[in-house]
């Protein structure tokens, strides 16, 4: 044990000796709220000297709880541009209604026009057999087949686009419906692609909040076990302190501010690892939004949600310094 206190009496003047009013906690004349506005000063520069003097082990704990930290933002990230892919690709992809052969003009357009009035219903459009005989000229190895074609086999085509908005199950009872109208030969919808997608997403936004937690907790164990440790390497100073009559909160408070540095330091490196992720992830998102004709972009986190990590971060460090230290201390007592 060092020679020197923690808690040395010219860093912090008290009232000498120590009444037991004062070491219960119970305020006294004079200034009292001066001196404890003195020690609560005085116990957050004390403990952020005591970390800084041991870098070396400050580092690796504030790296072990960044990591657990950043693993649930990261995580969020990815989800989210996940998400924005989804979008960008067609999660509510264009359901295409075929109309029987031989149907005229104004039946598509008629068609159309029903399908338009429906809540559900963003926008159809009308693709004449001219315009998809045209679409698959364009494409290679079909050119020439087409030329020896005498009569255009095409139907007319309804690409009907649903809202962003509706569910999965009222997509589907949409194309129910439509399979059951008069005019339509068949119909192709994505539903089944498009609730695998809002599936695994929402298992992946239920995996984040659990890992989240976990991580939480991983957080409180390790501020909580580093206090332990240094609480157990200083008992004789403490019992020698809670003798001459410091209060259980006067003892335990540096201990307090320690696990907020070490919150706080972590939160903000956590922060860092997020943003380095989306910064690696820039260029590769760039050159595939490039193939998709500038449709993806990455999806950034929230200013807010990088300011509060550390905030999170540090009220963490602190519930667990002071679940472990009220524990120790009740053993010294």
């Amino acid at each position: 044990m060092s020679n020197q206190s923690e808690f040395p009496q010219k860093e912090f003047p008290m009232e000498s000796p120590l009444t037991s009013d004062q070491s219960r906690g119970i305020r006294s004349k004079p200034r009292p709220v001066a001196s404890w506005r003195e020690h609560h000063g005085w116990s957050a520069a004390a403990s952020l000297r005591r970390l800084m003097s041991r870098p070396v082990g400050t580092l690796l704990t504030v790296a072990v709880m960044a990591i657990a930290l950043a693993l649930p933002l990261t995580f969020y990230l990815l989800l989210g541009n996940l998400q924005k892919m989804g979008d960008a690709l067609g999660q509510n992809q264009t359901i295409s209604v075929f109309l029987q052969p031989g149907q005229s003009v104004s039946s598509a357009d008629m068609l159309a026009k029903k399908l338009r009035e429906r809540g559900e219903v963003a926008g159809v459009k009308v693709k004449s057999p001219d315009q998809g005989m045209d679409e698959l000229a364009k494409m290679q190895g079909f050119s020439g087949a087409l030329h020896t074609l005498d009569v255009n086999p095409l139907p007319f085509v309804l690409e009907v686009q649903p809202k962003a908005d509706v569910s999965a199950d009222s997509v589907d009872k949409l194309v129910t419906e439509m399979r059951g109208m008069s005019g339509v030969d068949q119909v192709q919808d994505g539903g089944t692609w498009r609730q695998r997608l809002e599936a695994l997403l929402g298992v992946g936004q239920r995996v984040v909040l659990i890992l989240a937690a976990l991580l939480a907790v991983a957080v409180l164990l390790v501020v909580g076990n580093t206090v332990r440790v240094d609480i157990a390497s200083r008992h004789e100073e403490i019992g020698v302190l809670m003798l001459v009559g410091a209060s259980r909160a006067f003892v335990r408070r540096p201990y307090l501010y320690a696990g907020i540095w070490y919150g706080l330091f972590a939160g903000v490196l956590a922060v860092g690892f997020a943003v380095l992720v989306e910064w690696s992830l820039a260029e590769p998102v760039q050159r595939l939004g490039q193939v998709y004709a500038g449709k993806l972009a990455i999806d950034v986190l929230p200013v807010w949600l990088l300011a509060a990590v550390p905030v999170a971060a540090a009220l963490l460090g602190w519930l667990g310094a002071r679940l472990v230290s009220a524990w120790q201390l009740r053993k010294a007592a």
